[in-house]
């Protein structure tokens, strides 16, 4: 019976996460959702970018903290093992869906794209920068990384296996080819508006530093095999790699919070 449950939790824990993903794109698109990013009432601009902040500091504490492996060992006290990574899962979508229903909008225009081939180009990249980050999550396992496989192993009574480290497709030419899906999906944008901007800054910002995190967690984790991946494969930008200084280095094929 506790498998069973197990199962089910991870199930609606995948569930919260995939409607929360596809709420996320209308958000930033400011597509067929009730509440995007430039939607809503507006208030005077000190409170906005402090609520704004405030919110994209929780999801990057969120995301970031509980992805270490000292906070995973402390928080496998009291959870199971089992439901670890879907427990993680859902409490991201939370807070997503807290940035969602409290994000306030600041209409004031960045750029507007006049061009209808430059909109339509900045529309393919922002559908293209989605389909990176959904295309990069299959290839390093998509059911592992938000916790379907480990509830359907204890379903199945069997014991976990990790992935392992390797160098799927997009993996060969960027390190972390999730990541850089959601950058290009945070920044194509047809019509910028400061509030957009600041999410997208922002969001830039926390995910630059998280993976430096991300990079030592993953050195101590494959040893010298990443370090040499890191030398061949850069982090971001295509074919740009460095060979010298750990803080220049390229990353591995994982998400790293995500």
């Amino acid at each position: 019976m506790a498998r069973v449950l197990g199962f089910v939790y991870g199930v609606l824990c995948y569930l919260a996460f995939f409607l929360t993903f596809l709420y996320l794109i209308g958000f930033v698109g400011n597509l067929a959702v009730p509440k995007s990013i430039d939607a809503g009432s507006p208030a005077s601009l000190t409170a906005a970018i402090s609520t704004n902040l405030a919110l994209v500091a929780l999801f990057g504490i969120q995301h970031s903290v509980m992805a270490r492996p000292g906070f995973k060992s402390w928080w496998t006290r009291w959870v199971p093992q089992t439901i670890e990574r879907s427990s993680y899962v859902l409490l991201a979508s939370l807070v997503l869906i807290l940035l969602f229903a409290l994000w306030v909008p600041i209409k004031s225009e960045v750029w507007r794209v006049q061009s209808s081939f430059a909109s339509t180009v900045l529309w393919v990249l922002f559908a293209l920068g989605w389909t990176l980050v959904l295309g990069s999550t299959i290839l390093i396992n998509h059911f592992d990384l938000f916790g379907l496989r480990q509830v359907y192993l204890n379903l199945k009574n069997k014991a976990y296996t990790p992935i392992g480290f390797r160098i799927p497709l997009f993996y060969r030419v960027v390190r972390h080819p999730l990541v850089l899906g959601f950058l290009i999906a945070f920044w194509a944008t047809p019509m910028m508006t400061a509030g957009h901007l600041l999410f997208a800054a922002t969001m830039t910002t926390y995910v630059l530093i998280a993976l430096q995190f991300e990079e030592r967690d993953l050195v101590a984790a494959f040893g010298e095999r990443y370090r040499q991946y890191q030398q061949r494969v850069s982090m971001l930008i295509p074919w740009l790699t460095h060979h010298k200084g750990y803080g220049n280095k390229p990353s591995t094929p994982k998400l790293h919070p995500h």
